[in-house]
């Protein structure tokens, strides 16, 4: 026996216009009598029951379309969605960094540090690394200065500090000069331990100002410097003083007795702090600039490369500048194996300064490594059955002298570490703890 709710289902469903069903009350237990169809309207819907057959069959409710059935939800497919604010967990990843930055270019930089590339920013909804960088600056708060503390050292034009570090990359110069114009006057007037005492006291001033120009000014770097470095240093400047007098007596059949150390390029070297200094500096400059007006980590490494080298060759015209000078002072040439040194102490200072010491260590290590090679090789070839050692070294110096060796050493080394800054100082991350120094 079908129930009223269901017994209205029906009416509704068979379109039973007018037929009273009726719901609830002691009447809904009988079945109600369906009227006969009117002609005009058409085929009965339903057919009248048959009292002798029993219960009359329900028919089955006409379906509805699927999106209007009711409490029936249409299945659709299950779509893969990523995050709805891709960015917020970046956000979240280097919120130190982003907090810390002053502006958008220093958390490009450290992202670009993270291996974050141009291409990887699409998956942030970002076309660049810059474009992405704005939006984190923008939504992470920075850190609450205290209202008495200064302000970040920013690049500009600062004039007292540019001549404070100006004099102090001086000093190694004007020392090396005094210490050399000094020994010239007593020439024949002090004796042999008194010349001595004198250029190891001008020795100790040419250091103390080499030190005090790195540790201030476009030079210094920001990173703890590895000792090994000045030990490859100082080796690197004493075989320019006294290396091509040792290898012309080992050549000889020596060493035997001591020889004559070379001021010239010292001495032009010592006048080069200051050039370099004001090199790398316009280096940084510049390269904030092309930093600022880039939008693309590609496009800024293409506009860097040509100022890196331009930075090289104006240091590279300084020096041969000096080196001369020097040179005529003492009545020689141009040392080709002082200009090569040069250029590789500049350029290991320079990507010391840019957050990429070990390299430079590397490269100071190798030239070392070739100047004690070549003393070694030669000695070690006066051993029975050993003389193919010395031969390679005999051959160079026989073609181009015992300057030969220093300048390949310095040579190969800076060339090396010329590549590596063009690939190295071309990125972001290169440039921005290594601001402008106004210190």
């Amino acid at each position: 026996m079908p129930q009223a709710p269901e017994a209205a289902e029906l009416a509704q469903a068979a379109g039973l216009a007018g037929a009273d069903v009726p719901v609830g009350g002691p009447e809904a237990e009988q079945p109600a009598p369906v009227p006969a169809p009117d002609p005009a309207s058409g085929p009965a819907s339903v057919p009248a029951p048959d009292p002798a057959s029993g219960p009359a069959p329900i028919p089955l409710p006409l379906h509805r379309a699927p999106e209007v059935a009711p409490g029936v939800a249409a299945r659709r497919p299950a779509a893969r969605r990523g995050p709805a604010d891709p960015v917020k967990s970046l956000m979240h990843r280097h919120r130190e960094l982003c907090e810390r930055a002053v502006d958008p270019l220093e958390i490009a930089a450290g992202l670009e540090a993270h291996g974050l590339t141009d291409r990887t920013a699409s998956r942030y909804r970002h076309r660049d690394v810059f474009s992405l960088a704005e939006e984190l600056y923008a939504r992470v708060p920075g850190i609450v200065r205290a209202p008495d503390a200064p302000p970040p050292p920013r690049p500009g034009r600062d004039t007292e500090a540019r001549a404070g570090w100006t004099l102090l990359a001086l000093l190694p110069g004007a020392a090396c000069l005094a210490t050399v114009g000094l020994l010239r006057v007593t020439e024949g007037v002090l004796g042999g331990g008194a010349r001595s005492a004198v250029t190891v006291a001008g020795a100790l001033l040419v250091l103390l100002g080499l030190r005090a120009s790195l540790r201030r000014g476009p030079l210094r770097a920001e990173s703890r410097p590895i000792g090994a470095a000045t030990v490859y240093g100082c080796w690197l400047l004493g075989y320019a003083m006294y290396g091509e007098g040792l290898l012309a007596q080992v050549m000889s059949g020596g060493p035997d007795g001591g020889w004559a150390g070379d001021l010239a390029p010292l001495l032009g070297l010592a006048l080069a702090v200051a050039p370099a200094a004001w090199c790398a500096h316009l280096f940084s400059v510049h390269a904030h600039r092309k930093l600022a007006g880039s939008r693309a980590l590609e496009e800024f490494g293409a506009a860097v490369r040509p100022v890196l080298l331009g930075t090289v060759a104006l240091f590279l015209g300084a020096l041969l500048v000096l080196l001369s000078l020097a040179g005529l002072a003492y009545g020689g040439g141009v040392p080709v194996a002082a200009t090569a040194l040069g250029v590789l102490l500049f350029l290991s200072r320079l990507l010391a300064v840019h957050g990429f010491p070990e390299p430079a260590t590397t490269g100071l290590a190798a030239a070392c490594a070739v100047e004690a090679a070549a003393p070694a090789l030669i000695l070690a070839g006066r051993l029975p059955g050993l003389d193919s050692l010395a031969r390679p070294v005999d051959a160079l110096i026989a073609a181009a002298g015992t300057g030969a060796v220093p300048t390949l050493a310095c040579g190969a080394a800076a060339l090396g570490l010329l590549i590596h800054a063009a690939v190295a100082l071309s990125r972001a991350s290169a440039h921005a703890a290594a601001r402008v120094d106004t210190k």
